[in-house]
């Protein structure tokens, strides 16, 4: 089981010569095509800057066993089915993924990103002059999903220096979830937990069952949500104040999404703008060449990275571009295609700017009150 990318500066990891060795047959074994094409392209623009890139899995005996960065047999950063080996329902790869990115985060400080995520933006220069310059406020760098008014940071793409105290209480809050009526194997009906009465459910343009099942998807994210929206004044800890000063976010639709601006979210057109050769020479440019082009040049000029989805989602709005680059594997790089060519854009060019952040004001808190236990009106 991979569960996605962790990058580290200048890597204080034990046995990094080991895990770099084994890194290509690693990921030759366990990822899909498209997604090593993801990593290898982090590798090939952060590497030469000291970073280095660890596919983490949980596959016995493999030097990127998570259990080799972080004691996975601490009932303080993992619940007894993480330990088990027992969390199950439809999207046990990813709520076993959502479990390890913040006690890594904690632990080394640095990068933790989605196999599907690709990065276009220089990171290697965002993280200097953010979360990576002590000088700065910054502790976050993350996408916010919604305007500056709105708190969801997208669990995705997170960058953060080590020991950070609003991934602390989130991860806190996320393990009393867990571990709550004797142990939870999954993340079904966990947005109905009274320690979570406040925030706004996940998805406000779907329907209210829609957005049941979504929070319980993306529970971790949820978790961030309401701390990041908490005043607990018996720990000294005001989310909403804390958010404002200290988290460099990112405007999640044009920095993340934009190819789904672009086609209403239909991941089959999509794809079959992206699978288009470009026009031969002296052939004149059609209609829908020209709306790939456009594509393509916009999230190359415009935005910092791409999110390729593959769970839930699929099944609310329907195929992917991700599902499909899945399905059909090779089709996100055939040369002389609009797709082989935001590849290659993604390796070899980068933007003149880095994305601005969000103006983050300190919002009306969701929940007033202890951590651990239920909204005080």
């Amino acid at each position: 089981m991979v569960l996605d990318t962790f990058h580290v500066r200048d890597s204080p990891v034990k046995g990094a010569s080991e895990v770099r060795a084994s890194y290509t047959n690693t990921i030759s074994l366990s990822v899909h095509p498209y997604t090593k094409r993801n990593v290898r392209a982090h590798y090939r623009r952060l590497s030469k800057h000291g970073w280095t890139i660890y596919v983490i899995n949980r596959v016995a005996d493999s030097p990127l066993n998570i259990s080799n960065f972080v004691d996975v047999t601490d009932p303080e950063l993992f619940p007894a089915a993480f330990v088990d080996g027992r969390i199950g329902g439809d999207y046990a790869p990813q709520h076993t993924s959502d479990l390890v990115r913040w006690p890594l985060l904690m632990k080394y400080g640095g990068i933790y990103t989605d196999v599907g995520h690709l990065q276009i933006g220089d990171l290697a220069r965002m993280w200097d002059v953010t979360v990576g310059d002590p000088a700065t406020p910054w502790d976050i760098l993350s996408y916010n999903l919604g305007p500056a008014t709105h708190r969801d940071l997208t669990n995705y793409f997170y960058a953060a220096r080590r020991n950070n105290p609003l991934f602390a209480r989130a991860h806190r809050l996320l393990l009393a979830l867990w571990n709550a009526d004797g142990g939870k194997v999954s993340t079904v009906g966990m947005h109905a937990s009274p320690l979570l009465k406040g925030a706004p459910l996940i998805g406000p343009r779907f329907d209210e069952e829609t957005r049941q099942k979504l929070t319980d998807y993306i529970i971790q994210g949820y978790c961030l949500t309401l701390v990041m929206g908490l005043v607990d004044e018996e720990d000294g800890w005001d989310g909403p104040t804390y958010s404002a000063g200290h988290i460099y976010a990112l405007d999640c639709h044009v920095g993340s999404q934009l190819i789904q601006l672009y086609t209403n979210w239909n991941g089959t057109e999509a794809f079959r703008l992206l699978s288009l050769s470009l026009p031969a020479p002296g052939e004149t440019e059609s209609a829908d060449q020209a709306k790939a082009r456009e594509i393509v040049e916009n999230c190359l000029g415009r935005s910092f990275g791409f999110k390729l989805a593959h769970g839930f989602i699929v099944q609310v709005m329907g195929e992917t571009l991700g599902s499909l680059w899945r399905r059909h594997e090779g089709s996100d790089d055939v040369p002389g295609t609009y797709a082989h060519w935001l590849r290659q854009g993604m390796i070899h060019w980068t933007q003149d700017e880095l994305p601005e952040r969000l103006d983050f004001k300190v919002i009306e808190p969701y929940k007033r009150g202890p951590l651990l236990k239920e909204n005080q009106p």
